[in-house]
């Protein structure tokens, strides 16, 4: 299978916690996965299977998957991950499959951190402390906090996927999460985002 085949078989969740229930280090399933996790139901198809993983343990994380290929995105393409390479700004995901000859399985993201704190890349003014980057679900499975992710998949235009998944999110949120949303909205997008009336309870969208 050549390097740039891009055909998926994610990992379910339950694989991912099994995968990784000796790793070391904090990891949180994220995407909408992620959001289905804390729906507490499936609530679309996902093409893929993402796990975030802070920046700094980027290394933990490629020895504990040795054995796998593993390629770091580097646009246009993809490119391998060398053992013991670390990955600066600017390379943030990692694509991974068990052999050069299965399907993907499994990208790992990286958040950046500046001492105890997430900082968001796009607009390094939003973060939070990492008590605050992740929750689990009744089966101790951990994954990215619901007002988070939705942060990282807020775009200008956002997508069909991104509709659906803030429309299954947003009843669910507690008025701190949707004030803090709102308020990195407006720091990424000053010129007000699509979200923003309607975390302020302004209308309601129908995907």
């Amino acid at each position: 299978m050549s390097l740039e085949h891009h055909e998926w078989e994610p990992m379910t969740t339950e694989e991912a916690s099994q995968l990784f229930r000796a790793l070391s280090i904090p990891w949180w399933v994220a995407g909408g996965v992620a959001i289905d996790l804390f729906v507490g139901r499936t609530t679309r198809e996902h093409d893929d299977f993402d796990v975030l993983i802070l920046r700094r343990d980027q290394l933990v994380m490629q020895g504990y998957l040795k054995g796998w290929d593993l390629h770091r995105t580097n646009q246009p393409g993809l490119k391998p991950w060398l053992a013991g390479e670390y990955l600066g700004l600017g390379v943030n995901q990692v694509w991974c499959r068990r052999t050069p000859d299965s399907l993907w399985a499994l990208e790992v993201m990286f958040m950046d951190t500046v001492g105890d704190r997430w900082v968001f890349r796009r607009a390094p003014s939003i973060g939070g402390s990492l008590a605050s980057l992740g929750r689990e679900t009744p089966e101790g499975i951990p994954y990215l906090s619901p007002e988070i992710q939705l942060l990282y998949k807020a775009r200008q235009e956002p997508t069909v996927k991104d509709e659906r998944d803030f429309e299954a999110v947003l009843p669910l949120l507690n008025e701190t999460q949707k004030l803090w949303l709102q308020s990195a909205l407006k720091v990424q997008f000053p010129g007000r985002h699509p979200w923003s009336r309607r975390l302020d309870g302004e209308g309601a969208q129908t995907v």
